[in-house]
């Protein structure tokens, strides 16, 4: 189990989480932390754990064994739940004749805010002017997003948000990035589940990547990415001088492609371009190819090393 951290404003710790359902064993000795400033996302297989792990961490479903503390402490034990997490697990049925206004002003009463809060979160979510229209006539983008002003109402500290881009067209996603990034930067943190592991490398900083209820990875997109392989495609005037020259210095993972470039592994686009200058070789074009955020979680889950 790894070291406490002192709890703080908006830090989420679990500890040695497990929990069975029967016989089967849904999460596993799962440790982690979501440190304030920061989109943490959280990723894994359908089953692995991922939505059984949240519901802990909100005191919606009891541990089997270990613990999850918001700053410090379980849920039920936070003194104004509502004002310090805002969390959209799944999209709630709202009553098709209500409008969303009427929707968040049950849920600020609730919560204990004014009613000027509403509005406030409805401008925040893009909702504005669709206030005043029953809830039967949103489509789900328009309803995951009164989901997130509901969570929002409180203004917390924290979001959990499970998938939340689901029904989001890309003008949607692109706002919904933008907004959980703004929100952690203003010293506040998000841990948001996804399946959508593209939009992920966009907006996450750290990731979780848990399979079979374990954890299988925990720290920042750039620790995941070291030892990844990319490569370098580079278009010389002389590729077999190229070559030569890349594997005096010990650059041997040099394939040639069929329309002249060379596919240089082991190295970055500053070192092979520094080579070629300085064997004299004319370059006229060079791109680094990265490995995405989608192989690497296969390659996670295929049990190979990625660090």
């Amino acid at each position: 189990m790894q070291e406490t951290a002192p709890p703080g404003p908006g830090r989420i710790t679990v500890e040695g989480l497990g929990k069975k359902f029967g016989p089967v064993e849904a999460v596993r000795d799962l440790s982690f932390t979501v440190e304030p400033g920061s989109v943490t996302g959280f990723l894994g297989p359908n089953g692995s754990g991922k939505t059984t792990t949240l519901r802990m961490i909100l005191g919606l479903v009891g541990p089997t064994t270990g613990r999850a503390l918001i700053d410090g402490v379980p849920f039920a034990e936070l003194e104004s739940p509502g004002k310090v997490v805002g969390a959209v697990l799944e999209v709630q049925g709202v009553h098709p004749r209500r409008t969303a206004r009427a929707h968040l002003r049950a849920g600020a009463a609730a919560v204990g805010v004014p009613d000027s809060r509403v509005d406030e979160v409805l401008g925040l979510v893009g909702l504005a002017a669709a206030a005043d229209r029953p809830a039967g006539g949103f489509s789900l983008g328009m309803n995951q997003r009164l989901a997130l002003a509901a969570a929002l109402l409180g203004d917390p500290q924290i979001l959990v948000l499970d998938e939340p881009g689901n029904g989001l067209d890309p003008d949607g996603i692109a706002w919904l990035r933008s907004f959980v990034n703004a929100f952690a930067a203003s010293g506040r943190s998000v841990l948001v589940s996804s399946h959508q592991l593209a939009e992920m490398e966009l907006t996450a900083q750290r990731l979780v990547v848990i399979d079979r209820g374990r954890c299988r990875f925990d720290g920042a997109v750039s620790e995941l990415r070291e030892g990844q392989g990319g490569r370098v495609l580079v278009r010389p005037a002389d590729p077999a001088r190229l070559a030569e020259v890349l594997a005096a210095e010990g650059i041997t993972e040099v394939d040639r492609i069929s329309d002249g470039r060379l596919a240089v592994g082991g190295a970055d686009a500053v070192r092979v371009g520094d080579l070629a200058l300085g064997a004299g070789v004319a370059v006229y074009g060079m791109t680094e190819e990265r490995v995405g955020l989608e192989q690497m979680f296969l390659r996670l889950l295929a049990g190979e090393e990625v660090a």
